[in-house]
């Protein structure tokens, strides 16, 4: 959720008179950050081996500076907010991915459903190493991701390192437009519905309505739903509130709050067109953010049971600043709090029903892992133990991992059966039988 406003900033320093040695003093006075600021801009200036940018190095201070916070707040130069606001107001080609920088290394939260990353074989978890022969380690993330998108037919050639996988996996991508449907419905045998939302982006509710409309008119009324957030990175928190309505009465959905005060308390109507339908509810690692908004509103209000894997911890709202110069911040504001008051941030929501996910081979990668990242207020999560597998025998002439076909999401879409299984997806099988007995007694 971003929201702007303005904000003029305006600093004042005197540089010092340099001694060969200097130290920090400790006191509180709040300028004197600036003045050991400019001691050090100072000295970089007179002694460095070549004469730099002052700007360069300006830019490059205060972009450490917000980095420092967390892994989801970063500074943005003129350019690169310009380029930041015209991805959130359209549409362009790229792999359709969602990663997060953490300790130097570009980490692949999740493929969005039907995107080219999800059609190569991207998997959450993955890193990325280098791209177009470039490694990632040292750019900032609003370089990263520019660099990932480019002009639609264009391949981007991506060095990944994988859990389990002693050698790096070389992968081409070819980028393209990532408009892609944000909702997939499919009828289970017993008129149970089946919802897979693949992120909340602009039109998801309305896509929502209009698919389970046709579907049922084509299939007749629903007894029951399962609906799938797996994999769902997040987006747009105003369709997950409108989605959110369609399944809950009126009540509380999820509160912010600032510094342990809360700043906005967001209800849910009376008026949900599926709020009747007994349901179950799919997460996993890779649910985030909005979607973790969604899950435990229906968990604390009791009305969905959440089958499947703990999920990934985005707790924390990105505001956007305008900054003098024509530069921009991301700057973590706000805690998201379900009804009940549980944090989500790191602690991510815990489903009823724990099912491990047959896909991965090694302990999936969550928020909580994130070097820097704002840890729950109430929670103490402990660290995953991961079991790394030996890495598999087929490599390329480089000696590079040759990945496994991995279905997309429209393959695993036209393979649904009547009746789910539990051989080609434990977690879907398991929610299926359970609001099967869920409907026999509601």
């Amino acid at each position: 959720m971003f929201s702007f406003r303005s904000l003029a900033l305006s600093a004042s320093a005197t540089f010092l008179t340099l001694s060969p040695t200097w130290a920090l003093a400790a006191t509180s006075h709040p300028y004197d950050v600036v003045e050991q600021f400019a001691e050090v801009l100072s000295v970089v200036e007179d002694e460095y081996v070549e004469a730099p940018q002052r700007e360069a190095l300006t830019q490059g201070a205060i972009a450490g500076m917000v980095a420092a916070l967390d892994p989801h707040s970063a500074y943005m130069t003129a350019e690169q907010y310009g380029e930041f606001k015209e991805d959130t107001s359209g549409r362009f080609a790229g792999l359709g991915i969602e990663v997060d920088l953490r300790n130097g290394q570009v980490i692949i939260v999740a493929p969005i459903g039907g995107s080219p990353a999800e059609r190569a074989g991207l998997r959450s978890g993955d890193r990325i190493v280098a791209l177009d022969g470039t490694p990632l380690e040292a750019l900032p993330m609003a370089e990263i991701v520019r660099r990932m998108r480019g002009m639609k037919g264009t391949v981007a050639h991506l060095v990944l390192r994988r859990t389990g996988h002693e050698l790096p996996i070389r992968i081409n991508v070819e980028r393209d437009d990532v408009s892609v449907p944000s909702v997939h419905t499919h009828m289970f045998e017993g008129h149970v519905a089946f919802v897979r939302i693949v992120a909340f982006q602009e039109g998801t509710h309305t896509e929502l309505l209009s698919k389970m409309g046709n579907l049922i008119s084509q299939l007749g009324q629903c007894r029951g739903l399962i609906l799938d957030l797996r994999q769902n990175p997040g987006g747009l928190v105003a369709e997950s509130i409108a989605v959110a309505d369609e399944f809950l009465n009126s009540g509380l959905l999820f509160s912010t709050r600032h510094r342990g005060k809360v700043v906005e308390r967001v209800e849910t109507t009376a008026y949900g067109h599926f709020e009747n339908i007994p349901m179950i509810t799919l997460v996993d690692s890779g649910s985030a953010s909005a979607a973790e908004i969604v899950a435990g509103a229906f968990k604390d209000r009791k009305r969905s049971l959440l089958v499947g894997d703990r999920t990934f911890g985005k707790g924390t709202v990105q505001s956007i600043i305008d900054v003098s110069g024509g530069a921009g911040l991301r700057l973590t504001s706000l805690r998201y709090y379900t009804p009940l008051g549980h944090g989500i941030q790191a602690a991510g929501i815990q489903p009823d029903t724990l099912v491990a996910d047959q896909d991965l081979d090694a302990e999936p990668l969550r928020e909580s892992d994130l070097p820097g990242h704002l840890p729950n207020e109430r929670v103490s999560i402990a660290p995953p133990t991961t079991t790394d597998q030996a890495a598999p025998p087929n490599k390329d002439e480089q000696g590079c991992v040759r990945l496994k076909p991995i279905r997309t999401l429209a393959q695993k879409m036209a393979d649904l059966p009547a009746v789910p299984t539990t051989e080609k997806d434990a977690q879907l099988a398991l929610a299926y039988q359970l609001l099967l007995n869920q409907i026999v007694t509601h």
